[in-house]
């Protein structure tokens, strides 16, 4: 489940760093990069709970 979340994650900044280059998506954008870091988070959290 961890390596689930660290691939959504990764998809997910690189989604948002293409659509930065080209802002044709608006805050759909950010919505991608707090995804990611939530992703993030919560692959930390639970890593450091097991």
């Amino acid at each position: 489940m961890r390596s689930i979340l660290y691939i959504i994650a990764v998809i997910l900044i690189i989604g948002w760093i293409l659509g930065i280059t080209a802002y044709s998506a608006g805050g759909l954008i950010h919505i991608l990069l707090v995804l990611a870091i939530v992703s993030l988070l919560l692959g930390l959290i639970r890593r450091g709970n097991v």
